[in-house]
């Protein structure tokens, strides 16, 4: 069964050639990635290399984490399994029925005001007549 390990604070340096390299000497890689930024095509510091049994991978990350290469200290740990997209929970929903009035008129008025302009109790232009500050 191939194990995912996750190599971490690498230098902008390191290619996908150099991290494969270093984790042939424990045995058989089946691929190894560095991680690129979408927007610079610069590496963000990690990868991941996935070996082809777990003792391979367990004898790598022993021997690789905490040593020092070209500057940078290797972190060096089991990866997380990649996470679903899927939601957690049911999702949004409506936002309920809602009180009559707001900016589309309702049964107070508001909305248009038309060629009469203002017309006198309403006080918080397109509200609906609910509108304004202070009293209700």
């Amino acid at each position: 069964m191939t194990k995912k390990v996750y190599v971490g604070n690498l230098s902008a340096k390191v290619d996908t050639a150099m991290l494969e390299s270093w984790f042939t000497e424990f045995g058989t890689v089946e691929s190894a990635n560095i991680v690129m930024d979408r927007e610079t095509g610069q590496s963000k510091g990690f990868g991941f290399v996935q070996m082809s049994s777990e003792q391979e991978a367990q004898a790598a990350m022993d021997a690789l984490n905490g040593k020092e290469i070209e500057g940078r200290i290797l972190k060096i740990a089991e990866a997380n399994p990649p996470k679903t997209n899927k939601p957690r929970f049911g999702g949004g929903g409506g936002g309920g029925n809602r009180r009559p009035g707001g900016f589309g008129g309702g049964p107070r008025g508001g909305g248009n005001r038309g060629p009469g302009g203002n017309r006198g109790n309403d006080r918080g232009g397109d509200r609906g007549g609910r509108g304004g500050f202070g009293r209700r």
